[in-house]
């Protein structure tokens, strides 16, 4: 397709463009299985959200959207930051955080990532380098802080903020990479665009669906392609990681996919009739892991015996992270001041009692005291 956008996507019927020639084996399994495990993860927590109506917290579904999140997981290191959106289950596992407290976090107990407080907007964890937001577009300005650092201290990582097409309709994205740009900084941008801001299509809200010939007006190096290829998204996520990697400055990728669930769940939010009933079906009909898995048999790469070993393991390990999700207790709160702001922060103050105008320059490195 010459121009890709979601317009063009849905004439083109049944995709017929994922294509294993010159891939591993081995490598397209793991984006199958991660992919198959995040579809599972997100159905079983639908299923188990009620009635029991344990969980809580407002939840986003990642169903369709599995792809972006597989190729980021075989791809991110694990010195490399990750930040993410509200819909935030398939980066969290893709940066290799634990399944256990994911589950803990959804179920508000002691044992989840953020001790049971952050619930799945906010969900982060910090030993493996990944934080999400509920803010729109919040998470970026952090994750080009977050690069800076990492220039600044001139080590070969990078930082990666994922996000929709929506954070596009906010001041903070178009700073963030302007100022990535004139300073070519180790970030790379990922674009999920399904279209809807909540209930609101993106003709709504942008004058054209052309984000990336906007961004690229920064002078970043873009790129647009059917996000539910996930091959192609690997390839391309691969290409822009190491232009980032390589001091080359930030890189941005626009996949353009589809979530199947309601903007937030676990019920469905059809009933408002804001999404037309073939466009779903057009885009569950180019489900991301039926198109790969059509591949996978044909090539003689998937056997069914092989699918069933992969369904038997993620069977388990979820039944057993929801058991250990459901049994760990509580959190004992004895001051809730002390989760917005800590009474020590010895770093900050010694920060903010050193800085002065003498010290500030434009590049700002040179102003942070040597320690720290």
């Amino acid at each position: 397709m010459a121009k890709v956008n979601h317009e063009t996507i849905l004439k083109t019927g049944r995709y017929q463009g994922l294509s294993l020639k010159g891939t591993e084996p081995e490598l397209v399994l793991r984006l199958y299985q991660f992919m198959l495990r995040l579809r599972m993860c997100e159905e079983s927590i639908i299923t188990e959200y009620h009635p029991a109506d344990e969980m809580r917290c407002p939840t986003h579904f990642c169903v369709g959207q599995e792809a972006a999140p597989a190729a980021l997981s075989v791809l991110i290191q694990p010195e490399d930051y990750l930040f993410s959106h509200h819909r935030s289950h398939g980066y969290y596992l893709a940066k290799g955080a634990p399944l256990r407290a994911l589950l803990a976090e959804l179920y508000g107990r002691d044992a989840g990532a953020n001790g049971g407080k952050a619930g799945s907007q906010d969900i982060s964890f910090s030993p493996s380098r990944f934080y999400s937001g509920a803010i729109l577009a919040g998470a970026m300005g952090i994750a080009v802080g977050a690069a800076l650092g990492l220039q600044v201290k001139g080590y070969p990582k990078v930082a990666v903020t994922g996000f929709g097409e929506a954070a596009l309709d906010e001041g903070l994205f178009w700073e963030a990479i302007s100022f990535a740009s004139l300073h070519k900084l180790p970030l790379v941008f990922v674009c999920e665009n399904n279209r809807y801001s909540t209930y609101s299509p993106l003709w709504k809200r942008q004058p054209a669906d052309n984000l990336s010939e906007r961004v690229a007006s920064f002078k970043a190096k873009t790129w647009t392609l059917f996000g539910n290829d996930v091959v192609a998204v690997h390839q391309v996520l691969a290409e822009a990681i190491g232009e980032a990697r390589a001091g080359r400055g930030p890189c941005f990728v626009e996949t353009f996919t589809y979530r199947w669930n309601g903007h937030v769940g676990p019920e469905d939010d059809d009933h408002i009739g804001y999404r037309p009933p073939e466009e779903r079906a057009f885009w569950k009909a180019n489900c991301p892991i039926l198109l790969l898995e059509e591949q996978l048999l044909a090539q003689g790469w998937l056997t069914p015996a092989r699918k069933d070993a992969m369904l038997t393991e993620i069977r388990e390990e979820l039944a057993e992270a929801f058991a250990f999700a459901k049994r760990s207790p509580f959190p004992s709160v004895t001051d809730w001041r002390d989760l917005n702001c800590s009474p020590s922060s010895p770093v900050a103050d010694r920060l903010l009692l050193d800085a002065n105008a003498e010290t500030f320059n434009h590049d700002q490195a040179d102003a942070i005291p040597a320690p720290y």
